[in-house]
């Protein structure tokens, strides 16, 4: 690849709606229902609290929101959160001299999200390709279950593709992301809608459609069960035809069964299992604080994003006027209208046809919902309606694997070009004007988080039962890599933990960005009590709650405790690193870790 000695800069090309589209397309909702559903249903008895965990979420992210758009106002540029440390500090009359600490304190902690972000989008792609592939192929895989060999293979070469984008530059990111933010919210609209009209026509007591997770069907009958022994107990199995199908219960007549839907909200085992909600209202409450905590240490995973356009001020034609709207006006959209939307529809439609507890054993619970909802609509078609739902999905992630690429290579561009980091990473491409050896980095570091991700996807609460593993389609692709059921209970699940070591460096970096943007204004003509101390105070307390819920919550018997912990583990060795880090480079340059000079 082409470098030029001298410096190569970006140029503003980035409009107000390329800067929107960019950030709108990082937050997804049509790819994260999808992804995140799983993960949220596996936090043990705190499912019922899903809804009201994302708009605690979500008012987290617009208190950060708004300190980012009012930084982005004063100090336009390449780097986010890392750059505005740095200037709010410089100019700051008694602190400028902590800028250099401050600004690599930042930048080092927002690469524990930007860095493993991506990551977690490569696996779940995967688990998504694995789910789509048993589908079309159960013979070959099965789809609540697919191969790790085959997710792992996924998640490698998706990398490697959407870095390329990447590695071509930001406009043709930019015409890539308003395609796919158009077709992902309409096809999201259209499922939520069907889920909230098959739930109000399938009143408790009517017949309606119940899922099988074998056939990866729906039925609108009972099945038939025979007695059989499973592990030394005499258990009911349903009885199945040579292609796997669920044969029906027959009446006296020899007709089959209808099945009768009910909404009762817990089952009968010891302790209670949450199964469904039996009212809208149910949906919406809080049930439990600390259920809402732990739901919302996982749903910022699906609300990050917003302050992604802020990393391309220096691509932007009008970054001080355009900016600052497109961070808020992104997370407006997708967060306080799609989300809430798509994830009530989604759990308004919960039943006994399809609990919550099958939902937890199941790589894609909505890919199986549209599949019920489909076959209710459309007599029989739901396999084609998920398919075609599925589509837009994975442009989805195409588009939000990309946006997170974009914005954690120009992070690491910033500083590169301050030796922050190794200085090659702080060039352009001389042709694409792209940070092309951060974006093939982070391509490489997806490529291994991705993996690793997909290493336990059913550990801990989510652990197969010994005769669904037995039942797996046999084939290196299909089941190499699963377990027996005590050994995947004893791990923790690798998807979970990942994705919330991700979440703590986003409730990290959100938290330093609320202090520095109080930082940036104090003392300044323009402050604001409300926007530039109020509403950041909130940002730094919400953000700490959140971070307090991974220590706390799991001694109370609140979600798990295994993954939490790791991933705290895994931002503790990344810390001790950054400071190693930060002391040995200090001394190599010559530097010192105080500021001498505002120049």
């Amino acid at each position: 690849m082409a470098e030029n000695t001298g410096e190569v800069k970006m140029t503003p090309t980035l409009g107000l709606t390329g800067l929107t589209m960019n950030a709108m397309a990082l937050i997804a909702p049509g790819a994260f229902l999808w992804l995140t559903f799983a993960p949220q249903a596996t936090e043990g008895s705190t499912a019922p609290s899903m809804w009201i965990g994302i708009v605690f979420a979500l008012l987290l992210c617009l208190a950060t929101a708004v300190c980012y758009a009012e930084m982005a106002k004063l100090y336009p540029g390449t780097g986010s959160s890392y750059y505005f440390a740095e200037q709010s500090f410089l100019n700051h009359d008694k602190a400028w001299k902590y800028a250099r600490l401050m600004k690599f304190i930042v930048g080092w902690g927002s690469h524990l999200y930007y860095w493993i972000y991506p990551g977690v989008m490569v696996a779940v792609t995967g688990v998504f390709c694995g789910y789509i592939t048993g589908t079309l192929w159960p013979n070959f895989m099965s789809a609540a279950n697919p191969g790790p060999m085959f997710m792992m293979l996924v998640a490698i070469v998706f990398s490697f593709a959407v870095a390329y984008i990447a590695h071509r530059g930001v406009n043709g990111s930019t015409a890539v992301s308003i395609a796919i933010n158009v077709i992902q919210i309409s096809a999201l609209i259209v499922f939520a809608v069907m889920a909230i009209g098959y739930r109000m026509s399938h009143p408790p007591g009517s017949e309606a459609w119940q899922f099988d997770s074998v056939s990866g069907e729906g039925y609108n009958y009972q099945f038939a069960t025979t007695s059989q022994t499973v592990n030394g107990t005499a258990t009911d199995v349903i009885t199945r035809d040579a292609n796997m199908v669920p044969q029906p219960k027959l009446d006296a007549a020899g007709k089959p069964v209808p099945y009768i839907v009910g909404y009762d909200m817990y089952d009968t085992s010891t302790p209670p299992v949450f199964q469904a909600h039996p009212n809208a209202k149910s949906v919406v409450a809080i049930h439990n604080f600390n259920w809402m905590f732990v739901q919302a240490t996982v749903a910022i995973l699906i609300l990050v994003g917003f302050e992604s356009v802020t990393a391309m001020g220096g691509e932007a034609k009008n970054a001080k006027r355009d900016v600052p709207i497109a961070v808020i006006t992104s997370l407006l959209v997708q967060g306080a209208f799609c989300y809430l939307f798509e994830y009530f529809a989604a759990n308004y439609f919960l039943n006994s046809g399809y609990p919550m507890s099958t939902a937890t054993g199941s790589s894609a619970p909505i890919g199986d919902m549209m599949i019920m909802v489909g076959d209710a609509l459309f007599h029989g078609h739901g396999r084609a309606f998920m398919l075609i739902e599925a589509v837009t999905v994975f442009l989805a992630l195409i588009g939000t694997t990309l946006s997170c690429i974009n914005t954690g290579a120009r992070v690491t561009y910033a500083m590169g070009k301050d030796a922050e980091v190794p200085e090659h990473f702080g060039m352009l491409h001389e042709k694409n004007l792209s940070p092309h050896r951060a974006i093939w980095a982070l391509a490489v570091i997806s490529a291994i988080f991705g993996v690793i991700a997909l290493l336990m996807l059913f550990g801990d609460a989510g652990a197969l039962p010994d005769a669904t593993i037995q039942a797996l389609p046999h084939g290196f692709w299909s089941s190499v890599g699963y377990v027996s059921h005590d050994t995947m209970a004893k791990m923790p699940n690798s998807l979970l933990t990942i994705t919330l070591a991700s979440n703590f460096g986003t409730f990290l970096l959100y938290m330093l960005s609320c202090v520095t943007c109080i930082f940036c204004y104090k003392g300044h003509p323009n402050y604001s009590f409300l926007r530039h101390m109020l509403i950041p105070l909130f940002g730094i307390a919400a953000n700490l709650i959140c971070m307090a819920a991974y220590i706390v919550l799991p001694f109370m018997g609140y979600g798990t405790k295994m993954e939490p912990f790791l991933a705290l583990g895994i931002a503790a060795v990344w810390g001790i690193y950054g400071g190693i880090y930060f002391l040995r480079t200090s001394k190599a340059t010559g530097r010192t870790t105080l500021v001498t000079s505002r120049t």
